[in-house]
């Protein structure tokens, strides 16, 4: 068995692994990345990029305004797949090796506090960072193992267009395969147990689910799944109450789970739950030397959450630095359409951690004159003030995901309100909804105070 010292292991080569070996190598660490599957992770491959790229050709089609064919799903899938091979040489082995990174394919289990083991080769290393990311979590519905069915690493292996696709579960990635799929010709159920979209703020979330039953998407909530059964082409779901839904193809949407069990955890002194590995403010596991990053940290699911994890540990390991994540400025994103973005706290959770002063402030899209030339009118702003800085945001509707990145600027800053209300924005904008929600909170304390008319009254009479 060869053996292998270096100074950081990365597992996993996801977004966050690759971050971290990338950064690593370049500042002059030396860095083994090991990876068991597909570089690129979840996300080139099954993920944000060929979901992403599937909604864009959807909504081309219903911009359109015919009816969807067969050929318009041909060319969609035919443009995932062109989208995922256009980024695939930025993650891929070749340019990691070109970077000085020893990339390892093949799955690693630790073998003691200091060591894995990975196709036969045993490696040390000073500092070790996991990040094998997740899977689509599977529930335990009786029948389901039973019955063909997709999760999003085999949803985009179609070759034809569902002729009825049923989905279990109304969360971002149900929803938005959903609205593509309808919008390429597929009938769409979506079936959920509680809440869709139960996550986010209750208004912004209604209004997605509205905008989506006009595209045709049935969405049934409160529906508890009793058992699946069929077979490929004839699937039948049976909820709570006796009703059956039936259809031709399943899609499994209910979540994800870490990728933890190949890793023997246990061996390394690695304390973990089959959520997460626990891990402090400094993305450290219990075993000093090994770092968690993106999913398997516990602390949310998201592609850019594991970059800026990334960041974190690469100043610890590489400067000794006492870093620390931070997620009360992480934001996140649906892109259905409408999109619905969100960062930060919510009012209830603003005034529990803030007390009094916390304050709620609201624009619609229709006050932009961007939006009512475009027609694009549909959705809203809501901004959470605590103490002259923005502690929460919520934007549903055109564009959400671009909108809210003014505010992720000066969330992650710790900066003021003020910031994004002095900010010169082009007119016209949908970005304008940033600035006439800071001027929402300025307002009342400029035009409606008295002393500020004293003041101003004042001025007057002296001024020549």
């Amino acid at each position: 068995m060869s053996r292998i010292k270096t100074d950081i292991c990365v597992i996993g080569a996801g977004s966050g692994g690759l971050s971290v070996a990338a950064g690593a190598v370049q500042m002059g660490a030396r860095v083994v990345l090991v990876e068991g599957h597909k570089m690129g992770g979840d996300c080139l491959n099954y993920g944000c990029v060929p979901s992403k790229a599937l909604l864009a050709q959807a909504k081309a089609v219903a911009a359109r305004g015919a009816s969807p064919t067969e050929a318009d799903f041909s060319a969609a899938m035919a443009h995932v797949r062109a989208t995922i091979a256009a980024i695939a040489p930025h993650d891929s082995v070749e340019r990691f090796e070109g970077l000085g990174v020893q990339v390892i394919e093949g799955y690693a289990r630790f073998t003691s506090p200091s060591e894995i083991e990975v196709e036969g080769q045993t490696i040390t290393a000073r500092r070790f960072v996991i990040a094998t990311g997740s899977r689509a979590a599977i529930p335990p519905i009786p029948g389901l193992e039973d019955v063909p069915y997709m999760t999003n690493e085999t949803l985009f292996d179609q070759t034809a267009c569902p002729g009825h696709l049923l989905i279990i579960g109304a969360g971002p990635i149900g929803l938005e395969m959903a609205q593509a799929h309808r919008r390429l010709g597929a009938r769409v159920t979506v079936i959920e147990g509680a809440q869709a979209l139960a996550r986010e703020d209750p208004e912004a979330a209604a209004l997605v689910v509205a905008e989506l039953r006009r595209d045709g998407v049935e969405i049934v909530e409160q529906a508890r799944i009793e058992a699946v059964s069929g077979r490929a082409g004839a699937i039948e779901i049976r909820v709570r109450g006796g009703t059956i839904f039936t259809g031709t193809h399943l899609l499994v949407a209910t979540g994800r789970v870490p990728n933890l069990e190949r890793l023997a955890l246990d061996k390394a002194g690695i304390a973990h739950t089959s959520r997460e590995i626990t891990v402090d403010a400094r993305l450290r596991s219990t075993n000093r030397r090994v770092h968690a990053i993106g999913d398997v940290a516990g602390q949310g699911q998201f592609t850019h959450l594991a970059g800026y994890h990334a960041g974190v540990v690469i100043r610890a390991m590489l400067f000794g630095l006492p870093a620390k994540a931070r997620h009360d400025h992480i934001p996140r994103v649906t892109y259905t359409e409408p999109e619905l973005a969100q960062i930060g706290l919510d009012l209830a959770a603003a005034r529990k951690t803030f007390g009094a002063g916390v304050s709620e402030h609201r624009v619609g899209y229709d006050q932009l004159d961007r939006a009512q030339a475009t027609g694009q009118t549909t959705g809203f702003l809501k901004l959470i003030v605590a103490k002259g800085r923005p502690v929460g945001v919520t934007i549903v509707g055109a564009q959400a995901g671009e909108l809210i990145a003014p505010f992720a600027l000066v969330m992650a800053n710790r900066m003021k309100l003020s910031a994004i209300a002095g900010t010169v924005l082009p007119y016209p904008t949908l970005a304008e909804i940033c600035k006439r929600a800071a001027g929402a909170y300025f307002s009342p304390k400029l035009f409606d105070n008295m002393n500020v008319k004293r003041v101003v009254r004042a001025v007057q009479r002296w001024l020549p």
